[in-house]
């Protein structure tokens, strides 16, 4: 396993992360005995650092994790995640302490490593809809924020780069966060290739560049589009049935049609398949620091490290990207 530098935490962390969310589901509605199983075997393959958020199975993850951790005395990074979706919209400082010490409590912790926004920055606040706008992030929130700093309950600061590409990049170079959670895929590479004129799926504009130049570390999501760069439509048994895109096509059947337009890179053997390619790519990628992978068994996350071990992708491959990209317009 090979290690990248965490923003300016002083932290690094491995090249594949352990994602603990709904769409691999295996710390949400696994056996707790694969749970265990898949940690272990995580931590001895060289990965460091988990994450997990408030919503992940209304609170399960949060809970198998820390459950999970404890047994193993696992020594390992752990991410959170915050939401305001259930906050009085008159105090979100409380709704961020409220959210944070209730994930403290099912984690079995104290303090977190990594705490992050999971709402989406929009122009306006909207708790209803989980959208917060940046001047509340940078108010409220980051006052809650650097309360529960103080009180040791976390250590560094992240956001979900989900929601106005604009509010942002705001935030990313605000010097708020630590740390960017950033939908960075084959077929949204816009976080970290300029978008063709037309594009049709949520421009990111390149962020990536912006965070690395801010010193702010890059958490990769969605590298497989769900499932959508996998070629294959079955689904797992632990996994969830069905899954929206974010900050892709227009529903997953639109992501899976454009997946076809890489199956170059598998059949001119650039790779082995089609979950190796995405990995490789997103890790191509100087700026990003990790890129978190949904477990479904043991198996995803075995062949996710052999991925990541293959390293970037050849220029060759990279250089061919764009005319696919290129295609992707109104």
């Amino acid at each position: 396993m090979d290690y990248r530098k965490f923003g300016n935490t002083g932290i690094e962390v491995s090249e594949i992360g352990f994602g603990c969310g709904d769409v691999g589901g295996l710390m949400v509605r696994g056996e707790p005995a694969d749970q265990v199983r898949a940690v272990a075997r995580a931590m001895e393959l060289g990965i460091n650092y988990f994450d997990t958020a408030s919503r992940y199975g209304g609170g399960r993850s949060e809970t198998n994790l820390g459950r999970v951790l404890k047994e193993l005395s696992a020594d390992v990074y752990v991410g959170t995640k915050y939401s305001l979706g259930e906050s009085d919209p008159n105090d979100l400082k409380a709704g961020v302490i409220q959210s944070v010490e209730a994930s403290l409590k099912r984690l079995g912790r104290e303090q977190v490593d990594l705490i992050q926004l999971h709402d989406r920055i929009s122009s306006q606040t909207d708790v209803t809809i989980r959208a917060i706008a940046v001047s509340d992030v940078l108010g409220e929130v980051r006052e809650a924020l650097e309360e529960l700093k103080s009180q040791g309950k976390v250590r560094f600061y992240g956001m979900t780069g989900v929601g106005e590409p604009k509010g942002i990049h705001e935030v990313v170079a605000s010097g708020l966060v630590s740390t960017v959670q950033t939908v960075y895929n084959l077929i949204n590479a816009s976080a970290g290739a300029t978008a063709p004129t037309g594009f049709d799926m949520t421009d990111y504009d390149r962020v990536i560049d912006l965070a690395a130049d801010k010193n702010v570390g890059i958490i990769v999501i969605r590298v497989l589009a769900a499932g959508a760069l996998t070629g294959i439509s079955e689904r797992h048994p632990v996994a969830v049935p069905t899954v929206a895109p974010i900050g892709s096509g227009r529903d997953f059947q639109q992501d899976e049609s454009r997946a076809r337009e890489f199956a170059f890179l598998v059949d001119e053997g650039f790779a082995a398949d089609m979950p190796e390619a995405a990995i490789r790519f997103a890790l191509s990628n100087p700026g990003v620091s990790t890129v978190l992978v949904g477990y479904s068994s043991l198996d995803h996350l075995e062949k996710s490290v052999q991925y990541a071990a293959k390293g970037p992708l050849p220029a060759e491959a990279l250089a061919r990207l764009p005319q696919a990209w290129s295609t992707f317009v109104s």
